[in-house]
């Protein structure tokens, strides 16, 4: 098969945090497209990997972006010597082959992008390519999934009602805190103590979201710190460039996380 190398061999580490398995194998098994809607480094990425490995299928991942064009999704000619040949995008490909294809903050691409996924959500799961002048049938296997932060967005910058009633979703949030720990551990290999600390300060910095953060450190941030601290780096040292330096470069903002790191040790 053309995706075996998007195969995912091993079991992700995955903590479910209610019935989200369950609803997702039974979307799966009609086929429907699925939302996955949370904050950024909750765990949604993590979740369409340990899915696609349960589910037994190849997962094709797209970072959106701004500057993402339909033919980047779909596919282009492209010279060849004297002649054009037509080459597949990562979601043809999906489409063609059967995979589960994720497109990661869907809505960082342009709206006039995202459209060419409509005839895909839709009981006809066929994706025409215009150029080519071809109609792909959609792979009996084949999924569509998004993902999709509502706190990032702006009336300017949202996914479009049309696209949005074609989804079923599912909301994502961090952790509770025990959950989160036995996470960091997991994923970190430290010992609960400083997983505990790092949730600790965690929960502090997102009570500064909409004082001077627009999220606070994700569950993400806190298994690269943990991943650090396992290797001799000194927690507060670690905490700093995992946790305060990407998030902010506000002085204020930094002193005040600072002063956090060292009351949660």
């Amino acid at each position: 098969m053309a995706l075996d190398a998007y195969r995912i061999t091993e079991e992700p580490y995955y903590s479910p945090a209610g019935n989200e398995v369950r609803l997702f194998e039974a979307a799966y098994a009609v086929r429907l497209p699925m939302m996955l809607k949370g904050p950024t480094g909750c765990g949604k990425t993590r979740f369409i990997e340990h899915m696609a490995w349960r589910l037994d299928r190849p997962l094709v991942t797209v970072s959106c972006h701004e500057d993402m064009t339909a033919s980047d999704l779909v596919g282009r000619f492209l010279l060849e010597g004297d002649t054009t040949v037509w080459h597949d995008g990562p979601l043809t490909t999906a489409v063609r082959e059967g995979a589960v294809c994720y497109l990661d903050e869907i809505v960082e691409a342009r709206q006039d992008t995202t459209v060419v996924i409509h005839s895909l959500t839709d009981d006809r799961r066929i994706l025409p390519l215009e150029k080519k002048k071809e109609l792909v049938k959609a792979h009996p296997d084949f999924q569509l999934v998004i993902s999709y932060n509502p706190g990032y967005q702006s009336v300017l910058k949202d996914l479009k009602e049309s696209t949005k009633q074609r989804f079923c979703a599912i909301d994502f949030a961090y952790p509770d805190s025990a959950a989160e720990a036995a996470i960091i551990v997991a994923e970190a290999g430290v010992e609960r103590k400083v997983a505990d600390q790092l949730v600790t300060i965690a929960a502090r910095s997102r009570n500064l979201k909409g004082h001077g953060l627009e999220e606070g450190a994700s569950t993400r941030m806190l298994i690269h710190a943990g991943k650090l601290t396992g290797h001799g780096v000194p927690f507060g040292e670690a905490c700093q460039i995992a946790l305060v330096t990407p998030i902010t470069d506000d002085p204020d903002i930094r002193d005040a996380l600072a002063s956090v790191i060292r009351a949660a040790v």
